[in-house]
């Protein structure tokens, strides 16, 4: 019965690589690969009784994070939705192209850091849409913006799903994971930068961006709308510090006084207003679909957790790699051919807090190889996913181009995290 769930894990994961070649939506392919693996545990049990407790116990872990991706994700598409973001994207006016590199990814960095590496690179890409009419100039910006939103991702307990996942677990602390990988990630981020800054020169021939003469809400509304939402997103680590709930709880609130805050703005409004400018229609906006594409992952390697696969894995790990590093190196570029969240679920499920205590360099390296790692493919990460929709850039283009310069910022910034530590 192991070897049949096995099977139906692999050929689910081979469906979410393959999505693009078999024109099915990895969602799809997620949640039959989670509904199945159970389905085969259920027929596989002598006790259903257990396997019902142990559904249910990773299902409250797996809503813990869905309810906290969720929280986060309107709070962004109603940040979006006021054009809260043109509040930095306005004071970028420099036509330099190598200035302009640094300053998106430095920006990209940060951002990401603070809001998560999705979102910011689907900000960042059509920023660099408005800035650069050449088709070759703003791929190679595109692609390292992935390297940058990654990188910027892995030190923040809210810019990768897999550091989210990895704090929520317990197994990493808010304030140490951003002490131990700020350095590292910044590395990661700043070689890349480097190397490609050598190459891009020369001026942009003008400012691409456009007054929008449509814009109906005030400079005033946008502001409170952008930093309340950004002060809420900043209040999650405290909140969870201060009463020990899970951050999910936080998010929720946040998101709660943002909406009222926009309830209180849309007040006396007009009609047509008060519906462009609500949270039903940045709940529309928010990317229902990779939600549910982590809920039936996060299912399907509940199911191997359960029947003991991850556990055995574990040990033929430890038997045939004993450096810690060199596994969660390769864990890291695994994270490149398959994605992070089921890779960092199983190693989660593989190893037990009294093996590697809470801030345990194994975890802290793990939440930086997986969060950098899948820069190195473009389908790699959900960052390099989203790049490659808004701007078709090709798998084979990627890996020609920056493909290297993002392995060359991964090493750098594992031995940079080595050699601090």
């Amino acid at each position: 019965m192991i070897a049949l769930l096995v099977l139906v894990f692999v050929v689910g994961y081979l469906g979410i690589v393959l999505e693009h070649n078999i024109s099915i939506d990895k969602s799809s392919s997620a949640l039959l690969t989670g509904a199945l693996c159970w389905t085969v545990v259920a027929f596989g049990t002598d006790d259903p009784e257990f396997m019902n407790e142990e559904l249910l116990h990773h299902l409250s872990e797996t809503a813990s994070i869905l309810f906290f991706l969720m929280g986060a994700m309107t709070i962004v598409e109603l940040i979006d939705t006021y054009d809260g973001f043109d509040i930095i994207t306005d004071r970028i006016t420099t036509r330099s192209q190598t200035k302009l590199l640094w300053i998106i990814c430095l920006l990209t960095f940060f951002l990401s850091a603070l809001l998560d590496n999705l979102t910011t690179t689907i900000v960042m890409v059509t920023l660099t849409k408005k800035l650069i009419d050449k088709d070759e100039l703003r791929l190679l910006f595109v692609g390292i913006i992935v390297v940058a939103a990654n990188a910027g991702g892995a030190w923040s307990p809210m810019g990768d799903v897999t550091t989210t996942m990895l704090w929520i677990g317990g197994q990493v602390s808010a304030g140490n994971i951003v002490l131990k990988l700020i350095v590292p990630s910044l590395v990661c981020m700043l070689i890349p930068v480097f190397v490609l800054s050598r190459q891009v020169k020369g001026e942009l021939p003008k400012k691409l961006f456009s007054d929008n003469a449509n814009q109906q809400q005030t400079q005033r509304e946008k502001n409170i709308v952008f930093f309340t939402g950004i002060g809420g997103l900043l209040f999650v680590p405290l909140f969870k510090t201060v009463t020990h709930l899970p951050p999910f709880m936080g998010m929720l609130m946040s998101l709660g006084i943002l909406w009222m805050v926009t309830e209180l703005i849309l007040k006396g409004k007009e009609e047509k207003f008060r519906h462009n400018y609500s949270v039903y229609r940045a709940l529309e906006k928010v990317d229902m679909p990779s939600v549910l594409f982590f809920l039936g992952i996060l299912l399907a390697v509940s199911a191997l957790q359960t029947e003991g696969v991850l556990r055995g894995a574990a040990e033929w790990l430890s038997q045939n790699i004993s450096n810690q590093t060199v596994t969660v190196t390769l864990i890291g570029l695994l994270s490149s051919v398959v994605d992070n969240v089921p890779l960092v679920a199983a190693a989660m499920g593989m190893y037990t807090l009294e093996q590697f205590p809470m801030d345990h360099d194994f975890w802290e390296l793990l939440a930086f190889c997986a969060g950098t790692g899948g820069s190195a493919l473009i389908i790699g990460s959900a960052a390099g996913v989203a790049a490659m929709g808004l701007e078709k850039v090709t798998f084979f283009w990627y890996l020609k181009k920056v493909s290297w310069l993002a392995l060359i910022g991964y090493f750098a910034g594992i031995a940079a995290y080595i050699i601090i530590n």
